[in-house]
């Protein structure tokens, strides 16, 4: 047996332990408060196993809400991406056509799951204007907010609030999107590959994951200058779609590898 084993507190019986839900709350409290938390630390507080303590923080590195590090954590360092308003003020005519092609997408009667960002924002607010009478679950309050007024259902996400994104992140929205099958998923990304969609706000990279995971037919919506790049954060590879739409159709490799993986391309012209 290791030292490190044998040298770790034994639990305190009888003491209330967190679940694990609060407990990775609390971690990332903690990194908003200092810079590092070492799982030592953590373990006495929250009166549980390091190996416990171990899977909760590569939990919320996977989820890329922190940065793993020797014995600990440390808050994800990235450099700047401009903010959900930013965005929604640039190629504005770009996004409302990608996003009246995806409201097409959807009838009355479906279930869709829609994440945040600037282009979902241009779909949400076609599906409101059209009256579709769908059930819509988001992390976006925007989101929730434009269909909210016309739709039978929307069921907003719990979570971390991101206030740069007007949207959640985290355990529990993971955990929420989980509980859930829905006829579509509607995503967007921070840049597009031959190795598949990928994003750069913290956190966006899992809720896109688990909507894709949770959805008969997988649809990303996208503007074509983030075609050929990559974000942070790998959402999945390319055969995880079904289709993608955009307002300029790929070239070169980036179209090869669509092909290769059957993602249907629908151009919003």
């Amino acid at each position: 047996m290791s030292k490190a084993r044998t040298s770790e507190k034994p639990l305190e019986k009888g003491r209330a332990r967190l679940k694990k839900t609060e407990r990775r709350r609390q971690i990332l409290l903690e990194l908003k408060l200092r810079p590092h938390v070492r799982i030592s630390e953590l373990s006495e507080r929250f009166n549980v196993s390091s190996e416990t303590l171990r899977r909760d923080f590569d939990a919320l590195a996977d989820e890329g809400l922190v940065a793993r590090a020797h014995g600990g954590a440390t808050a994800p360092t990235q450099g700047h991406y401009p903010s959900l308003d930013e965005r929604a003020n640039a190629r504005i005519e770009e996004r409302e056509r990608i996003g009246q092609m995806a409201a097409d997408l959807v009838q009355d009667g479906d279930t869709v799951m829609i994440d945040s960002g600037a282009t979902t924002i241009q779909m949400a607010r076609a599906l409101a204007f059209r009256g579709t009478q769908c059930t819509v679950i988001t992390n976006s309050i925007p989101v929730a907010m434009t269909i909210g007024h016309g739709a039978p259902e929307v069921l907003l996400c719990p979570g971390e609030y991101l206030a740069a994104e007007s949207a959640v992140i985290g355990t529990e929205t993971l955990e929420f999107l989980a509980r859930f099958n829905v006829d579509h998923c509607m995503i967007g990304a921070s840049a597009l590959s031959t190795e598949g969609p990928s994003e750069t706000v913290r956190g966006f990279a899992a809720v896109k994951r688990v909507m894709v995971q949770r959805a008969a037919k997988r649809h990303l919506l996208i503007d074509s200058h983030k075609f050929d790049r990559r974000g942070l954060a790998q959402v999945g590879d390319l055969a995880g779609l079904d289709t993608i739409i955009t307002d300029t159709r790929p070239k070169g490799d980036l179209l090869s590898a669509l092909d290769g993986a059957d993602v249907e391309i629908l151009v919003a012209e």
